[in-house]
């Protein structure tokens, strides 16, 4: 009986490791769709967010049965409830992603971000997929240090966030407010999109160790 519990914990931990890749390929793609102002790309990410919200829904069914079937305790407990918190979070990473898509279908034909700021939101686009592909390493095997990993990467998703905000609100800005104002946005997207993922970072290292990593900052 507990080598078959072990067994759908396992299944559990495959369900969100499946869903933080999505959530990797959405963030790329989207970040493709911004940049290239490709309107059938911005749609396949739009489209695909359907994939994610069946995936948690798929998450937190399976994860409701163990917890009426099996009657978990102590270290088993805290991994079902930490998938739960978890897919919901990554879920989100998947909704931040097909925001940006969104922004850049209904800016199309014309490109969303000014070329001097291309490197910055490329940039901000690179770290935040590598963050949800370190996600899906994290959850398949060790989760302890991954707190602390993500939370160090996240400082560089707002140190750009911040450069985007200062360069926008310079009064030498020359593309006006309209396009301000949607950088601002897409520039928050990919903050949250970060956020999430070291949220989960530390869910995951908590349901390990019974304890939640101390913040690296404090």
């Amino acid at each position: 009986m507990r080598e078959r519990f072990h067994g759908e914990l396992a299944k559990l931990g495959e369900q969100l490791t499946h869903m933080s890749r999505l959530a990797a390929d959405s963030m790329r793609q989207a970040g493709t769709a911004l940049l290239t102002a490709d309107l059938a790309l911005a749609e396949q990410v739009l489209d695909g967010d359907a994939d994610l919200d069946k995936a948690r829904a798929d998450c937190e069914t399976h994860a409701q049965s163990l917890l009426a079937l099996q009657a978990p305790v102590a270290g088993d407990l805290r991994a079902i409830l930490a998938a739960v918190y978890c897919a919901e979070k990554i879920e989100r990473m998947g909704d931040l992603a097909a925001h940006i898509a969104d922004t850049a279908r209904f800016t199309h034909p014309e490109p969303v971000v000014p070329a001097e700021l291309e490197p910055t939101f490329a940039e901000m686009s690179d770290i935040a997929v590598g963050m949800a592909d370190r996600l899906a390493e994290l959850i398949a095997s060790e989760a302890v240090g991954g707190f602390a990993e993500l939370d160090e990467t996240d400082q560089a998703v707002d140190a750009l966030h911040a450069r985007v905000l200062q360069l926008i609100t310079n009064e030498q800005w020359q593309h006006g407010v309209r396009c301000a104002t949607s950088l601002a946005l897409l520039a928050r997207f990919y903050e949250r999109f970060a956020d999430q993922a070291v949220a989960v970072a530390k869910r995951l290292e908590f349901a390990e160790t019974g304890e939640l990593p101390p913040n690296p900052q404090a």
